[in-house]
């Protein structure tokens, strides 16, 4: 006899085959056994291509493998059928986050936290994305409130400790995720935050305990990513260069299965935005943005140490790395119904002067205390031209650092949703796209764009920030040549390094010799003299 699913049920609709499926599906995807997940669920969305937690799921699925507007797309016809659903509204919130809809993602989780104030799983998404945002406060209420409901979600109390790292207590940070250790020893977040805290050298018993860890199956595939990168930082600590990058290749190649990067669309991408903005449209009469400037560059080549000597002026307030100009143009997107920069040649002036208020008004409250503030994300490299349009009056930094020494250290970071970190050629062709948007930027705009290269500011540091801060209209302040003083908040893997005086002992390429060969190679390849 088959049985009667009621009508409230999220099954509801479903057979017992499908049903069946369906189960087997959540399971898959909370052990995160994508391609099972993938198999489990593809006959049921056939038979049942309307039924909401089939699309759910789904939305779950799609997210994973970075389609992105198929995950949305699926997730807002579920949640029209089941609106006061909190489970349904944290998955929302999920999917929008992947595809940059901040906004609307930290609605659909404030949502869910309003339906099921209980859900442990919402109040910690809601403080991952909250910051991301840089909305430091409310994300360590949220996560408060994640933990205190869940003691045990070691995600959540990983979190917490690396906002204890953001505030300059690198010792309590550090006994936070040694208490995770304690409880899951395969708990692979809390062991990459204390590799991460990059003051903290790995012994040989940590090697070990990694190790076994790694082996231990109550772990999920992020937690032996995580732990691989750990344990490439503790090998690396000892010496064992050649160990160390098998554990970094392992790791990658793992994170590689559950998403994708295409280096040739990437570049097809970089290429379009190139061509829109050449020669630079007719931007903002007004000019906007007098109150910004803008820190571009790859990770790992010393933007968050540019941004602490500026945070270091009287004048500037270091906001870190901001969503805004990216959701501002993401909204320009949904408005006119075409991605960037496919829309670029229909603006006029005066819309580039709204882009330019919106902007500002979304970012207004960092200059209550300073009348300029830093927005440090990475990414707006992509930008640079449509800064310009907008803000005409903003500033904006370049920084670059040794190639080599760039990629490589991306390689070595467990850096979220950055897949193109996961191969040498990747890495290559990405900076290569890097590259030729700021040598572009620097061509089109050279009074706007200054380009501040780390190996120049270790060679004289008094000249080159003094240099940088006049490109910014700021008076030199000796303040800035003391940076490692200054008490800010820091949210960038960086953020012990720049409490330190500044150190010439950061290159590490040279100690991997012959074994980086094959990266060497790849950046030869798109050498562009």
């Amino acid at each position: 006899m088959t049985p009667t699913i009621p009508p409230g049920s999220r099954l509801h609709g479903l057979d017992m085959p499908a049903i069946q499926r369906v189960v087997a599906t959540a399971q898959a995807l909370e052990a995160g056994r994508l391609d099972e997940a993938q198999n489990q669920l593809a006959g049921v969305v056939a038979r049942f291509p309307q039924q909401p937690e089939v699309l759910r799921l789904l939305a779950g699925i799609e997210s994973l493998r970075g389609r992105t507007r198929e995950a949305i797309d699926a997730m807002r016809r579920a949640v029209a059928q089941r609106p006061d659903d909190a489970l349904y509204q944290n998955t929302l919130g999920t999917v929008l986050a992947e595809a940059g809809e901040y906004d609307d993602a930290i609605a659909a989780l404030r949502r869910c936290c309003e339906l099921q104030p209980d859900l442990a799983i919402a109040w910690y998404n809601l403080g991952v994305l909250l910051t991301r945002c840089v909305r430091h406060e409310d994300a360590v209420v949220a996560l408060k409130e994640a933990v205190r409901l869940a003691p045990d979600h070691v995600a959540a109390r990983a979190l917490l400790a690396d906002m204890l790292r953001v505030g300059n207590r690198a010792q309590e940070s550090a006994a936070e995720y040694r208490r995770i250790i304690a409880a899951q020893p395969y708990a692979g977040m809390a062991w990459w935050g204390l590799a991460d805290l990059k003051t903290t050298r790995f012994d040989a018993a940590d090697i070990d305990r990694i190790g076994a860890a790694l082996g231990d199956s109550r772990g999920s595939d992020d937690d032996r990513i995580a732990l691989g990168f750990a344990l490439a930082k503790a090998l690396d600590d000892h010496g064992r260069y050649a160990e160390s990058l098998d554990a970094l290749a392992r790791a990658n190649r793992l994170a590689r299965t559950r998403k994708t990067w295409n280096a040739r669309a990437f570049a097809d991408s970089v290429s379009a935005i190139h061509a829109a903005f050449t020669p630079p449209p007719h931007g903002a009469a007004e000019p906007l943005g007098a109150s910004v400037v803008f820190i571009v560059s790859l990770p790992r080549s010393g933007s968050t140490l540019i941004e602490q000597i500026l945070a270091s002026h009287s004048e500037v307030e270091g906001a870190g790395e901001l969503p805004d100009l990216p959701l501002v143009l993401g909204e320009e997107s949904r408005r006119r119904g075409r991605a960037f920069p496919f829309w670029v040649g229909d603006m006029q002036p005066q819309d580039w002067e709204r882009l330019g208020h919106r902007y500002l008004e979304r970012t207004s409250h960092w200059t209550r205390r300073r009348p300029v503030f830093t927005d440090k994300l990475p990414n707006n490299w992509h930008s640079i031209g449509a800064i310009r349009a907008m803000l005409p009056g903003a500033r904006v930094i370049g920084v670059r650092r040794d190639p080599l020494e760039t990629c490589f250290s991306c390689y070595r970071q467990f850096l979220y949703n950055n897949e193109y970190q996961r191969t040498f050629d990747d890495l290559a062709a990405y900076w290569h796209d890097f590259d030729r948007s700021l040598r572009l930027a620097l061509a089109q705009h050279h009074a706007h764009v200054f380009e501040s290269v780390y190996e120049d500011l270790l060679a004289d540091p008094e000249s080159h920030i003094r240099r940088l801060l006049a490109h910014c209209a700021l008076p030199f302040e000796a303040a800035c040549l003391e940076f490692h003083r200054t008490q800010r908040d820091v949210r960038s893997p960086s953020a012990m390094q720049v409490r330190e005086p500044l150190r010439r002992d950061t290159a590490r390429a040279g100690r991997y010799g012959t074994l980086l060969d094959p990266l060497r190679a790849a950046l030869a390849r798109y050498n562009s003299g």
